[in-house]
């Protein structure tokens, strides 16, 4: 056997329905389309969303909910993420975006007190957790927030 020999298993795959070509394919006259209307012409198409002139789904639930424009999304850094970063005394948004801890440089980041910390460190961040300034400054550490 070869390639050229291949064929669909038996059963597995069906011809496809020629419409519109004459009365004795079951499929002539209005070619499976029905009488009249909307569906029946050329170029017409049925939105996935349409409810046949029903009221739709998304008018017929209420509004809810909104969106605050003054939040703040930080970039969140965990204590224990900084152990990681053995060679750097000082902490910034440059050493932890070289690092991968961060994605950019523009959006502000956050530190928080998940693990412990095992070094004295200085961080330069916009934000700062309560617990996370205490494990840092415990330590003999210092904090500054730009």
């Amino acid at each position: 056997m070869d390639l050229s020999q291949l064929r669909p298993a038996k059963g597995s795959t069906k011809n496809k329905k020629r419409r519109g070509r004459g009365e004795g394919s079951g499929l002539g006259v209005t070619a499976g389309r029905g009488h009249k209307g909307y569906g029946s012409r050329g170029g017409s198409k049925k939105r996935a969303w349409f409810e046949g002139g029903q009221m739709p789904l998304q008018r017929r639930l209420p509004k809810f909910g909104f969106t605050n424009i003054n939040k703040v999304a930080f970039q969140v850094v965990n204590v224990e993420d900084l152990e990681l970063l053995k060679d750097a005394d000082i902490i910034n948004k440059e050493v932890l975006l070289e690092a991968g801890l961060i994605r950019k440089k523009n959006i502000p980041v956050k530190i928080l007190g998940n693990g412990n910390l095992e070094r004295k460190i200085t961080v330069e961040v916009d934000a700062i957790s309560k617990s996370a300034k205490e494990k840092i400054e415990k330590l003999g550490g210092s904090v500054n927030l730009a």
